[in-house]
């Protein structure tokens, strides 16, 4: 024994990291590929696979009553085989760390209102791929479950819009951790993505679209980050709730119309940024409640109803260098006071003018117009839109102002609109 005690329990420990390595090696040495046919057994193939084995499934139909992936495996279909749950359960259930299910379609998946039926459920595991799929008629299409690094990829999932209680969502996570959704499709479900309580996650490059309630819907779900996603047609647009430290850029939010419908609700927001997106043909480009210490800036509203909708909830935020064209009210609240900082944004509709041409508007430009504030307290004037009226209302305002939130207004408008460059 050595002098401090130490030495047996280090090389006890080298003892068994060696012979871990030495474990993990041979199962990789010895994996073997499998190939499937329509004429075999499906669930007995998966049954005497061993582990970090690879099943290469040919072409053709499979009917399957929920298959239990649980050992590491890699599941490749080959002209997408057609995997058919007969609408009696899900159809795969990966319980497995290291398990990747590629080229595969996935169709007919039971539903319940007792159990979240999925085309592929995910139950606490780690770095399972799902990879270029397709799935049809499914309740809920990708669930993820209590799992970390696993990633979902170029999966096509689309359902047949019912109503909302009798469907799911197409890719679903729950309290789940650096997982990276991308470059999907996703149509005809509850939500398009929906994440609760996940974290250290990116969702990017995903079309989102034609969804009965939201195409994105995330609640207490921080630290994540979206980018380069099109959210488009969906009942209800997008919903953030709940949640802290999001970053989202690049995306586009379009053609959400409706008596309830939004590009963007953020409802209890805090320290999140929200830059360089795409607002465009939407009732309300983006409502605000709740929200506080966050950052818009560079984004574009493009004829929307209402490009921004601000609760007077809502504090410490900033509106700068955006770009406002065509919507018919820049900017809506229903308090008095404003507690949000706006400053070097386009308005299209700003008259002021530019004596020493620096670009910057010499008198100040307030987006909320009077005609905007009696529709908060009286939601039935809107019948009187583009009346001589309301244009007569809106000349007396910009002279004396009365009505309008005195906070609200850009010291330095721009004369120009503002032009970035996508990365």
């Amino acid at each position: 024994m050595s002098e401090n005690g130490y030495a047996p329990a280090f090389s006890f420990l080298l003892f068994v990291c060696l012979n871990a390595t030495f474990f993990l090696t041979s199962f990789s040495a010895q994996a073997r590929t499998w190939k499937i046919s329509p004429t075999q057994n499906f669930k007995r193939a998966v049954e005497q696979a061993l582990p970090y084995d690879t099943l290469l499934i040919h072409k053709g139909l499979y009917r399957i009553n929920n298959i239990i992936i649980d050992k590491p495996l890699t599941l490749i279909g080959q002209n997408f085989p057609v995997l058919d749950g007969q609408f009696k359960n899900e159809i795969f259930t990966i319980t497995a760390n290291d398990v990747t299910i590629q080229g595969l379609h996935f169709e007919n998946v039971g539903m319940t209102s007792m159990i979240d039926w999925a085309a592929i459920k995910v139950l606490e595991s780690r770095h399972v791929r799902i990879i270029g799929n397709r799935v049809r008629n499914s309740y809920f299409g990708i669930y993820l479950s209590a799992s970390d690094h696993c990633l979902v990829q170029e999966n096509d999932v689309r359902g047949n819009p019912k109503e909302e209680q009798n469907t799911g969502n197409g890719i679903h996570a729950w309290k789940c951790d650096s997982i990276r959704v991308e470059n999907n499709r996703v149509a005809g479900h509850r939500d398009g993505i929906y994440f609760e309580f996940v974290t250290n996650s990116i969702i990017q490059r995903n079309f989102s679209h034609q969804n009965i309630r939201y195409g994105l819907h995330f609640m207490f779900s921080h630290k994540n980050g979206y980018f380069y996603n099109t959210f488009r047609q969906n009942g209800a647009g997008v919903a953030v709730m709940y949640t802290k430290f999001v970053t989202m850029k690049h995306n586009i939010f379009e053609q959400n119309w409706g008596g309830a419908a939004y590009g963007l609700l953020l409802k209890d927001i805090s320290d999140s940024h929200i830059e360089q997106n795409t607002f465009n043909i939407n009732t309300i480009g983006v409502y605000m409640e709740g929200c506080s210490r966050s950052v818009f800036s560079h984004n574009q509203f493009i004829k929307n109803g209402y490009a921004i909708r601000v609760q007077a909830n809502c504090d410490d935020n900033t509106l700068v260098y955006n770009n406002f064209k065509g919507n018919t009210f820049d900017v809506a609240t229903n308090g008095n006071v404003v507690l949000t900082k706006v400053a070097h944004n386009y308005w299209d509709k700003y008259e002021g003018y530019d004596l020493n041409r620096d670009g910057i508007g010499d008198v100040p430009f307030r987006p909320v117009s009077l005609y905007a504030s009696v529709i908060e307290r009286i939601p039935q004037a809107m019948m009187l839109l583009r009346s001589f009226t309301v244009t007569l209302l809106d000349r007396i305002e910009k002279i004396i102002p009365s009505i309008t939130p005195e906070s609200m207004k850009d010291e330095s408008p721009m004369m120009k609109p503002i032009v970035y460059r996508k990365k």
